[in-house]
């Protein structure tokens, strides 16, 4: 396979998710998704009405938005009514953090129910699930995808970006094996390199978070390449 800088575009969300981003954040995020093409532009949910304004009805870029954010704690019905206030502002997919606490305690059946109440409230708008790597062990990161799968996750998705750390190689080849293909696998965090993209893509990830000047120093350095191709 050989991907191009605007290939690599397609697979990259950008964000403005941090509590401090405020409306020139997402301006400025929309600004740069049009311009790059990148595939999606995700912001906290009070912005996405700003945002979808921004992107325009072209649906060249997707507009994201994250469901019990940043901590995952909220109650059930609390992420149903969210999420569905977020179709209602026009998103066109969204990151469902799940509860962390939930999976560690081993209530498996709770997080199951959750992330099928809210893919259900929302279907056929795609939602990503967030399992945060860094608090769970490498059996619970398999059992987390399980739980993507069968509640009808779109993706499984490594963190938020608030958790320490990043998602190494090794946490990224457990989940792309033991997902087999059955799920898309998305990567947030540690991905700010042209090296680091390749290696991730070579292990099956086909969607990435990245910070929008990581993302574009990316393409950039993609077009730089003999032909402007990327061979994986």
């Amino acid at each position: 396979m050989r991907v191009s800088g605007a290939d690599i575009a397609r697979m990259i969300d950008v964000s403005a998710v941090q509590a401090h981003c405020g409306e020139q954040q997402v301006r400025e995020l929309a600004d740069q998704a049009l311009r790059h093409r990148f595939i999606a532009a995700h912001a906290l949910p009070c912005w996405v009405p700003l945002l979808r304004e921004l992107l325009g009805d072209t649906r060249q870029t997707s507009v994201g938005a994250p469901v019990g954010f940043p901590g995952g704690g909220h109650t059930t019905g609390l992420k149903v009514i969210e999420a569905r206030q977020l179709v209602a502002a026009g998103v066109d997919e969204m990151d469902l953090m799940m509860n962390v606490g939930m999976l560690r305690s081993g209530r498996r059946a709770y997080v199951l129910d959750e992330v099928r109440a809210v893919v259900d409230a929302v279907a056929p708008i795609p939602v990503k699930l967030i399992i945060e790597v860094h608090w769970l062990s490498p059996d619970q990161i398999r059992e987390a995808c399980d739980l993507s799968i069968q509640g009808g996750a779109a993706f499984v998705k490594t963190s938020t970006g608030w958790a320490p750390g990043s998602a190494t190689v090794e946490c990224v080849e457990l989940i792309t094996k033991h997902v087999a293909g059955r799920i898309g696998v998305k990567v947030s965090g540690g991905v700010r390199t042209l090296e680091m993209f390749h290696t991730m893509l070579g292990l099956g990830v086909r969607r990435f978070g990245i910070n929008v000047r990581a993302a574009i120093a990316i393409i950039e350095e993609c077009q730089r390449l003999p032909n402007g191709l990327l061979s994986v």
